[in-house]
């Protein structure tokens, strides 16, 4: 019983915290950085950012055994994510969300969810590269991508090659360029 008040109440403070850096960086983003994608598409409720969320890690943190510890053992504690693995070349911990049911792919704890499931996709719009999970259905465009469209319409490519090209660069508005 005490554990549950104790885990409550570490989260309801995360999620103060979190709701206070979100307000603040989407302030300093506002008053001069700009995203360089679009977000498009829906969400689709396919599961796959909430089946096994994937949490990067800062590089130094990542190979500091007491650091790494600690970030694993608050995201068990707080979000009640259970550690199941990494990935080494992209610095990110994968877990399995203890609170994402596989059959319903509803959330029994959305009203509470971490800030990092309150902000997918929206915070991959600020990244170089968006890479979206594939079963995704958002998609980013290049804020700059009529121009880029129209200079790559302007090369000779056969027609599945530009489609291709358009999609890796993020110039299509319809997402399968």
């Amino acid at each position: 019983m005490r554990d549950g008040v104790v885990r409550r109440t570490i989260k309801r403070i995360a999620l103060l915290r979190y709701n206070f850096d979100l307000r603040a960086t989407r302030a300093i983003q506002g008053l001069g950085e700009t995203p360089l994608y679009k977000l498009c598409g829906t969400c689709n409720q396919c599961g796959a950012c909430c089946e096994t969320p994937m949490v990067p890690v800062f590089t130094p943190f990542f190979y500091l055994k007491s650091i790494r510890w600690l970030i694993i053992k608050w995201h068990r504690l707080v979000n009640g994510f259970d550690f199941i693995g990494e990935n080494r070349r992209e610095k990110t911990f994968i877990f399995k969300c203890t609170h994402w049911d596989p059959e319903t792919k509803l959330c029994d704890s959305y009203d509470s969810r971490p800030g990092m499931c309150r902000d997918y996709p929206r915070n991959l719009i600020y990244s170089v590269r968006p890479e979206f999970l594939e079963q995704c259905s958002y998609y980013a465009v290049d804020c700059n991508s009529e121009r880029m469209a129209a200079a790559l319409d302007d090369l000779e490519l056969p027609q599945e090659e530009l489609k291709e090209l358009k999609r890796k660069l993020h110039v299509s508005e319809t997402g399968d360029a």
